[in-house]
């Protein structure tokens, strides 16, 4: 209950905040948009070339994208922490979080959130379901929950490692510059393994999970035993539930080590 009030008020704060500049908000979403756009465009452009990449249609592809947007909005919206170098380590500002009661983490996430990056997520629905129509793939019950319960995998795998990367901040007085890499890496999630050599496809698989929050849990609907549906889809909430555990240990261990930003 408490940790629920903490999050109405401080999203009720949000929204007051947004509606004084609701032009800055509306830009924000519409560049998101744009940018998505633009991702979805290049797709479109490599398949203007070619008819399959790596055995797979522009449509299968396009809807592996579609999927990699949900995952990643949410993760936008909720578990963003972009920037927490800068303001809470440098700045100083992690003393003032460290002087509540609510856990540390759940503050900093409460303080980034960022609604916007929903409609990203909304988007990626709507392309799937595109998509969906014209492979002409069959409608089950079970696709919805099991929607569900792979979107909270991969989130979760987005929420791991970019937390255990970010509490490298706990130990380090100087900006890592290892999330702008992941970032960069984590788009090769949204394409089909099978492209990459056996060295990338490991790393994206059991090192760097990003093959989890796009590629692996949509081939479950798109029915590809060739490509492990069965097998490495249905480890997506797994994967998602060991990374976020590693992150939050890694997290905790470098709150410990922290000695206040000083004078």
């Amino acid at each position: 209950m408490f940790y629920g009030s903490l999050f109405w008020e401080y999203l009720k704060n949000y929204a007051k905040t947004r509606l004084t500049y609701r032009a800055d908000f509306w830009i924000e979403v519409l560049s998101d948009l744009l940018f998505q756009g633009l991702n979805l465009i290049f797709i479109l452009v490599v398949f203007a070339h070619t008819d399959s990449l790596g055995g797979w249609s522009q449509a299968e592809v396009v809807f592996v994208y579609g999927y990699f947007m949900i995952p990643y909005g949410i993760h936008g919206c909720f578990f963003d922490l972009w920037g927490f170098s800068e303001r809470y380590i440098v700045k100083g500002e992690m003393d003032r979080i460290l002087t509540r009661p609510a856990h540390n983490l759940f503050q900093v996430l409460l303080e980034n959130m960022n609604p916007p990056s929903l409609i990203g997520s909304a988007a990626g629905l709507v392309i799937m379901a595109v998509s969906w129509l014209q492979l002409d793939l069959a409608v089950q019950a079970l696709d919805l929950l099991m929607l569900a319960v792979l979107t909270l995998g991969s989130t979760l795998v987005y929420f791991g490692l970019y937390t255990a990367l970010t509490a490298i901040a706990f130990y380090t007085d100087a900006p890592t510059g290892i999330l702008p890499l992941l970032y960069n890496i984590q788009n090769y999630g949204r394409y089909p393994v099978g492209i990459y050599n056996r060295t990338i496809r490991f790393l994206l698989t059991w090192i760097i999970p990003f093959a989890f929050v796009g590629v692996y849990p949509a081939s479950y609907f798109l029915d590809r035993p060739e490509e492990g549906a069965a097998s490495l889809a249905l480890l997506t909430p797994l994967i998602g539930l060991a990374f976020a555990a590693a992150g939050l240990l890694i997290w905790n261990h470098g709150v410990k080590r922290y000695r206040g930003a000083g004078s």
